[in-house]
């Protein structure tokens, strides 16, 4: 399949910045197509995540023997419950917790766990623990491969899944017939006509001949100039509907990139679209060496961000139709290292948060003084979350998109 960007390169005939995003013509021409429809945010927490510092067993004894330099005390958390606890750094998220809008799941991972960030990162995208090379596709992608499209796509005007991010495509959005397209910035929902040549002579605006080796053909080229063209009304009516939305109510964002990330998300979901699933990752949870103010920061972000992410979605009348999960590829080990910082591991939290979510903890708190070669043993396989996200909230087949029989969690009010 020839790709946009051989498209836009190759071909004299369009000059125009920024780069269009393919879906914009079909995304404005069904705005307000499917306000009814529920939709799914992924937030990908990028290099394993601690769970032991994010979501803190105070009370158990292998806690304070594990972690000497890292620990963190009763005195410095806000408390979940009588055993557990986050750091001050996730005041936002303690609120979102406390006002019933988001359900923490313990203790998730998968069998035999890999430490591998690449590895490991594919088993939670394509949803197979297993070694199976035949599997490319994800398991976002393989939900729309499976299910009707009138259940899970109500038009094909508007993308299945848009990435927010300059990093490459999540495989988890990788299928046969999924329509997944990424774009990074609100600038991208900005267009320009082509410049008409002004010498229509002049060797460098003749139409393409196809001889030149990487040049498309003239039936490409005009393909190109009547989608630029066609895309022109309806990119501006999306901009408009985005200025619009920026302009009414709206949440007052924190800094930092996931923010940023999720207000734009947001401003595409409230400009009225029919796409169900976003997806944006935050980086930065690789923490070998100096661990507590990295992670306290990103943590910070993550909390600050999601609250405000929600809060612009209630002040508009859309909470009970989004649904966020937060995961990461692992959690770190149970001892710190030398460097003060905690190596790969195995089980983490998850998060779930949303107007539908059913609060509190979910899954029994991991035990420090019971472990697996060191690390925490998982309790809950995260193909059950999927497969509550998936029966509950797309309405996909989870049985086929999973590979197997998982039973939903109570995650979800109404479902």
């Amino acid at each position: 399949m020839l790709s946009r960007r051989y498209f836009l390169k190759g071909s004299a005939l369009v000059a125009f910045a920024p780069v269009v995003p393919a879906f914009i013509p079909r995304m404005a021409e069904a705005a307000g197509a499917d306000r009814d429809g529920r939709i799914l945010v992924v937030i990908q927490m990028d290099g394993g995540n601690d769970g032991i510092n994010t979501i803190v067993p105070f009370d158990d004894d292998g806690y304070g023997r594990n972690r000497r330099s890292l620990r963190i005390g009763p005195r410095e958390l806000l408390k979940l419950n009588t055993h557990v606890g986050v750091s001050f750094a996730m005041q936002d998220a303690y609120d979102l917790y406390n006002d019933g809008r988001l359900a923490i799941v313990q203790g998730v991972g998968y069998p035999n766990p890999n430490r591998s960030h690449f590895e490991s990162m594919a088993i939670w995208h394509t949803a197979r623990p297993k070694d199976t090379n035949e599997e490319q596709r994800g398991w976002i992608g393989r939900a729309f491969d499976a299910a009707p499209r009138p259940k899970l796509a109500e038009t094909r005007a508007d993308p299945d899944a848009i990435f927010v991010g300059p990093e490459v495509m999540p495989k988890a959005l990788v299928g046969r017939r999924i329509n997944a397209v990424a774009m990074s910035r609100v600038e991208d929902l900005t267009l320009r006509l082509p410049v008409a040549p002004k010498n229509t002579n002049a060797p460098s605006q003749r139409e393409p001949s196809g001889s030149a080796a990487g040049a498309p053909t003239p039936d490409v080229a005009a393909f190109v100039r009547r989608r630029v063209l066609e895309a022109y009304g309806t990119a501006t009516a999306l901009a408009d509907a985005n200025k619009s939305s920026a302009a009414g109510s709206e949440a007052r964002y924190p800094g930092g990139e996931l923010a940023t990330r999720l207000r734009l998300i947001s401003r595409l979901i409230k400009s009225g679209g029919g796409t169900r699933v976003f997806y944006a990752s935050q980086p930065g949870y690789d923490t070998h060496g100096a661990q507590r103010l990295q992670q306290d920061r990103l943590l910070g972000e993550f909390s600050s961000a999601l609250k405000a992410f929600l809060e612009d979605l209630k002040s508009n009348g859309l909470d009970d139709r989004v649904l966020v999960m937060a995961f990461s590829e692992f959690g770190r080990r149970v001892t710190e290292n030398d460097s003060a910082g905690t190596d790969h591991g195995t089980a983490g939290p998850v998060f779930i948060a949303g107007g539908r979510v059913k609060a509190g903890l979910v899954g029994p708190t991991p035990d420090l003084t019971d472990l697996e070669d060191g690390d925490l043993k998982v309790s809950t396989d995260f193909r059950r979350i999927y497969a509550t996200l998936l029966t509950e909230w797309l309405n996909a087949p989870a049985n086929e998109v999973l590979g197997g029989d998982f039973q939903p969690m109570p995650l979800i009010r109404g479902a």
